[in-house]
């Protein structure tokens, strides 16, 4: 099992009119958050499958695929490694941690740190202190800062709430849609499981919050509620 043989199976697969939608989907355009990013123009199942097909593949060879130029085989290796540490044990669960953490600028776009940093580093901090969580909010790189929101996720799935919020706040002021997104989907999730946590969290910040971002929040409640919100 090689990286070759992971993108050889990839290129087969190669779609240009896909892929051409990919870069405006992705924003890849000069001066825009995806800026240069290569695509080849393949659904997300058919990365899964090939993902799944290789899990086991050696950390070395998920190295250099995570860190291949197209976008698609980038995402397939952050799938491979999900995969991966479902089954792992916990030396195998650390060695695909510290893989993943040396290589975040190549988690480098939503859909990367959407569907990795949750499940990778998630259960990897369930027991440990998470000072990570802080230094990635407060880095000034946009996908690290998404990712110190959306590993919350599996927090909240677990009905721990406090570093979910604390993230919230440090982020509220931040500058781009794309983390005004990834807090208000964040906050959404928690009202999901305690709406109470979540309007006292917007009681207190709804007014300075970015309108993507408390559109997001709220997008689930009842009429009255959200009106309140948007208009109070």
């Amino acid at each position: 099992m090689t990286a070759q043989l992971v993108l050889s199976e990839l290129l087969l697969l190669a779609d240009p009119n896909k892929a051409e939608h990919s870069k405006r989907f992705f924003k890849s355009g000069k001066g825009e958050y995806g800026e240069g990013e290569i695509f080849l123009g393949i659904n997300v199942p058919s990365q899964r499958k090939i993902a799944k097909k290789y899990s086991q593949m050696p950390l070395f060879e998920v190295e250099k695929l995570l860190q291949n130029k197209y976008h698609e085989a980038r995402l397939t290796a952050l799938m491979l490694i999900v995969y991966r540490i479902q089954k792992s044990t916990n030396l195998d669960s650390d060695r695909v941690v510290q893989l993943y953490l040396k290589n975040l600028d190549y988690v480098n776009n939503w859909d990367l740190v959407d569907c990795s940093c949750h499940h990778i580093l998630g259960p990897f901090l369930e027991h440990k202190e998470r000072d990570i969580l802080y230094d990635l909010a407060n880095s000034d790189k946009l996908w690290e800062k998404r990712i110190a929101m959306i590993i919350c996720f599996y927090f909240i799935r677990k009905h721990d709430y406090k570093d979910a919020l604390a993230i919230a706040e440090i982020l509220l002021n931040d500058n781009h849609d794309l983390i005004h997104k990834a807090v208000g989907w964040m906050i959404r999730e928690v009202g999901n499981r305690d709406l109470e946590v979540e309007t006292q969290f917007l009681d207190m910040h709804f007014k300075e919050m970015p309108r993507t971002m408390l559109r997001y929040a709220i997008e689930k409640f009842e009429e009255p509620l959200r009106l309140h919100y948007l208009h109070g």
